[in-house]
């Protein structure tokens, strides 16, 4: 019989190449299966609730896993895992659930935090941590940016192609917001679901938008042009973006 245990995972993105397993071994699920083994003596798959690219860091990632040959308690679990884990990834904590929730197919949204750091010089403690943008910031015009993307909206123009068709690319997001607290500007996206790289592709054209590149119209047009193509997409960079939370 085997139970299921849910994990709420805290990981710099920086060191390692995504969430999703790769053959280099050195994405975060990788990690956690090793970790398992180690301590259960069984190979386990972990199910996250969804993937985060390489350099994206996370507060709050869900996951989940199903244990046959192991008989600890959470708190005895949360303990030996981060004892073999590396200190760049932090189970916060864990508990058992029914074999009814999934990580993935149970979650109802997710909210993306995305960190700007708007001064001329980059203080060392926010590298890795945040995009540094030199250029002045028009933060009310921003805020009118972001507007534009709440709602239900087909994304396609603001995703990314894995290699394989994007199927439904029409998703919801409920906020967006964008604050300002000194040099820090933060941009949060909560939403129902986010397409691959859609975060970072909204962000690049939020900020282009705060520093005259672009206008907002233009923004608009690539939202209602429903496909990849020749407007406004800039990719902002991973090392900004983090996922706050999963919605249950």
């Amino acid at each position: 019989m085997s139970q299921r245990l849910k994990l709420i995972v805290a990981y710099d993105g920086g060191p390692y190449s995504g969430w999703q397993s790769q053959a280099s071994g050195n994405a975060i699920q990788d990690h956690l299966e090793r970790a398992f083994q180690r301590i259960a003596g069984e190979r386990v798959r972990v199910h996250g609730a969804g993937r985060t690219d390489s350099g994206v860091h996370a507060l709050a990632q869900c996951a989940h896993v199903d244990l046959t040959k192991s008989n600890f308690a959470p708190e005895k679990w949360l303990s030996a895992l981060n004892g073999i884990l590396r200190p760049t990834i932090r189970v916060l904590r864990c508990n058992f659930v029914s074999e009814k929730f999934h990580a993935r197919f149970s979650a109802k949204g997710k909210v993306y935090r995305y960190r700007i750091w708007s001064a001329p010089v980059l203080v060392p403690l926010e590298v890795g941590r945040a995009w540094h943008v030199i250029a002045p910031l028009d933060v009310d015009l921003m805020r009118r940016a972001a507007k534009l993307f709440i709602g239900e909206h087909d994304f396609a123009s603001f995703s990314a192609n894995r290699g394989a068709a994007l199927g439904d690319t029409k998703r919801t997001l409920r906020t967006v917001t964008v604050r300002q607290r000194g040099a820090i500007v933060t941009l949060e996206f909560d939403g129902e679901g986010f397409l691959y790289k859609m975060a970072r592709l909204m962000t690049g054209s939020i900020v282009q938008c705060g520093v005259g590149k672009i206008s907002c119209d233009e923004i608009a047009e690539t939202l209602f042009r429903k496909s990849r193509g020749d407007g406004p997409r800039l990719v902002a960079p991973a090392a900004g973006l983090f996922l706050v939370r999963v919605r249950y």
